[in-house]
């Protein structure tokens, strides 16, 4: 079978470096038929940690040579000016040629937005990208954005994060309206900054399927699809929740190995416990997406397992499939023409 989506994986970011990748690569490719990955990173390097894995390179599996590498405390300037042969430059460079459909990488945040701007470039009608994650709810799962990408937003920026979301959610989730809610400290109109409550007018306004302000429990407890706010907001939130997982973990295993009534309790209840700890794994979330540029860029946590790694490329492969950013573009189309016929 012909490959029908090439992914390219920056090899070399992230903290736990290529062993991650590869392993995460070869699951992928084990699973789905239909797919080419190519490793970007130093190829002498990437040819032994192969081997290493019992793996080589093939018609579906390539190595394509980047010399830098791009380090997570360096700053997005640097990255910018030099380390323009870097795995993270290379495999975006990828994406822009049409060498690839989309490309995936662990690596610096900063570095990874403003490379992906620069060279990818926004689609027409977008300011600014976002970077829009799936965490988990009653329902399912919930989108949030802005994650992070953007501290300080207009009420229009929130309005275009809302139609990227709404868009992306559809073709992901297959769901034909997504429920859209806007962050706030209320539910009531009244409440929120002007900011805020200006964008609110906006969805209003629109044919997204917008159902009001709503609050941060509401993200876990569903009803609604995706969850816009700014990026200040919205990291807070996302590292919020993660402090929160971690917590719970830590005092479960806390208390059940208390003593040994708590240990037996422990035991019989560990069906509960791994069908508790499967839905709530992050690893199972792990995967951003960097909506707005003209081709798909997707971030990996940086300490991703190759479990978690796994999952970021086949949310790429999702939206290599839906061609999200061609279905952002059309919908924003539609939405400036309404404009200007209003």
């Amino acid at each position: 079978m012909t490959p029908s989506h090439t992914i390219a994986l920056d090899a070399m970011s992230g903290d736990l470096g290529p062993d991650v990748v590869i392993q995460a690569a070869i699951d992928v490719l084990a699973r789905n038929k239909s797919v080419k990955l190519i490793l970007v990173g130093d190829e002498q390097q990437l040819s032994w940690k192969l081997q290493n894995f019992n793996a080589e390179q093939s018609e579906r599996l390539t190595i394509y040579h980047a010399s830098q590498v791009v380090e997570m405390h360096e700053s997005p300037s640097l990255a910018m000016r030099k380390k323009k042969d870097s795995s993270m430059r290379v495999s975006i460079n990828l994406v822009d040629e049409g060498a690839a459909d989309a490309c995936v990488s662990a690596g610096n945040t900063g570095a990874l937005m403003a490379t992906s701007r620069f060279v990818l470039k926004t689609l027409s009608g977008i300011d600014r990208p976002a970077i829009i994650s799936a965490l988990p709810s009653i329902e399912g799962h919930t989108h949030v954005l802005d994650l992070g990408a953007n501290v300080d937003c207009s009420s229009e920026h929130l309005f275009q994060f809302a139609v990227m979301g709404s868009v992306l959610a559809s073709a992901i989730d297959n769901i034909e309206h997504p429920r859209v809610g806007l962050l706030n400290v209320g539910e009531e109109e009244i409440k929120g900054n002007e900011r805020v409550k200006l964008a609110s007018q906006l969805l209003s306004d629109s044919d997204l399927n917008y159902i009001g302000f709503v609050e941060g429990d509401d993200i876990y407890k569903g009803g609604v699809d995706v969850v816009v706010c700014d990026g200040f907001v919205g990291n807070v939130a996302l590292k919020t929740s993660e402090g929160l997982a971690k917590m719970i973990s830590h005092f479960m295993k806390e208390e059940f190995s208390r003593n040994i009534l708590t240990r037996i309790m422990g035991l019989i209840t560990i069906p509960v416990l791994r069908a508790f700890r499967k839905k709530f794994d992050p690893r199972r979330y792990n995967g951003a997406s960097l909506v707005g540029l003209r081709g798909i860029v997707i971030k990996s946590h940086g300490g991703a397992d190759k479990l978690a790694f796994a999952n970021a490329i086949e949310i790429a492969m999702i939206e290599v499939d839906k061609a999200v950013p061609q279905k952002i573009s059309s919908q924003l189309e539609s939405i400036l023409m309404e404009k200007q016929v209003s």
